[in-house]
């Protein structure tokens, strides 16, 4: 199949997701495990499908091809965020190795389903590397910024930059602040998400002065989300192509900023798969080919 997702805004042509009823398999499932990876509230499994389903049809509107991956039971609930344990270059997959202890079987089993499918494994973050998709943005084609902190080290980062050789030539690293602390989920994308290839939306407050004026000194236009936004995660938003992103909704005052700028805004209720487990549109997605 065609692969490679070197970008964060190009159009979405081939897309990796996972259906809670193959990630928590029942409310019983739910009940048992959601407090011990600290989500926010206890999801409802049956509303959960619901709220998926009407995800998923945003991304079919866009013509995209879909690939899901069976039950496993090395995997769970965080398994929805099929963001996080692979990252997809022009080359191959790239398998992480998760900060999260409770998602340390993920990277092997979406291995297994991308080879299935025709997808070559590049290599694998290993030993003592810690690298979560999250982590990791491609400003463009050539450039990646990738987070330093909790979820991801300066192994893993050291590891990820070998195996990019030849497929990156400027490679930013970005200090992650402590923020909630450790047994919290703080991404590099969870303060920037480009919607175009000169526009990105961000929560400056959280990011490091050197790397927002790297973004500046490249011409990067940056939409703020307000602070009151900041925690219904108005910073986590799938561009599926240029000027083009689903966002959750409930965050008025960005979708406008974002509209004021031509980008054009879907909206998805996602109360259940994305508020309480911290994940948004793009840690359910991970795109395997931008065109």
């Amino acid at each position: 199949m065609n692969l490679g997702s070197q970008s964060e805004v190009a159009p979405i042509r081939a897309l990796l997701l996972k259906h809670p009823r193959d990630a928590w398999k029942s409310q019983a499932e739910v009940d048992a495990r959601y407090q011990k990876l600290n989500y926010i509230g206890r999801p409802d499994y049956a509303k959960a499908l619901v709220e998926y389903d009407r995800f998923v049809s945003l991304l079919t509107a866009e013509d995209v091809d879909i690939h899901f991956p069976p039950a496993d039971e090395r995997t769970g609930l965080d398994s929805i965020y099929v963001h996080d344990p692979v990252i997809i270059t022009q080359a191959g997959a790239i398998l992480c190795n998760m900060g999260k202890q409770a998602r340390s079987g993920e990277p092997a089993v979406v291995g297994v389903f991308l080879e299935s499918i025709g997808i070559p494994i590049l290599g694998a973050i290993t030993g003592e590397g810690r690298l979560e998709g999250g982590d990791v943005v491609w400003l463009d084609n050539t450039t990646l910024a990738v987070g330093l902190g909790y979820r991801t080290n300066r192994e893993g980062v050291r590891q990820l930059k070998e195996l990019t050789a030849g497929l990156v030539e400027e490679f930013v690293v970005v200090p992650l602040p402590h923020w909630e602390g450790p047994d919290d989920v703080l991404h590099l994308m969870s303060m920037i998400s480009p919607v175009d290839h000169n526009i990105a939306v961000v929560y400056s407050r959280l990011m490091p002065v050197t790397f927002r004026q790297w973004l500046l000194d490249r011409d990067m236009k940056l939409i703020e989300v307000p602070d009151d936004e900041y925690d219904s995660m108005a910073c986590n938003i799938l561009a599926t192509e240029p000027s083009n992103c689903i966002m959750l909704k409930g965050n008025p005052r960005t979708r406008g900023q974002l509209e004021e700028a031509g980008i054009e805004v879907s909206e998805y209720e996602g109360n259940e798969i994305s508020r309480k487990g911290a994940g948004g549109p793009t840690c359910l997605t991970r795109p395997l080919w931008r065109e």
